[in-house]
């Protein structure tokens, strides 16, 4: 079973979209929290984590 974390960034608001992320066996699934049936992103962990890092950076091109 994967277990779902809401960003802790969110807000109270049920309007506003959010991602939310897993992890199980050195992958990281995102989803949509506003859309949890739909579309997913897989990593691999240290991916996922160099996406980050780049991200913080200003980087990823977003």
């Amino acid at each position: 079973m994967i277990n779902w974390r809401k960003s802790s960034y969110t807000g109270g608001g049920n309007d506003e979209a959010c991602v939310e992320l897993a992890e199980s066996a050195g992958r990281v699934w995102v989803r949509d929290s506003k859309d949890p049936n739909g579309a997913r992103l897989e990593f691999e962990r240290a991916s996922f984590a160099g996406l980050l890092v780049r991200v913080k950076r200003g980087e990823a091109g977003l």
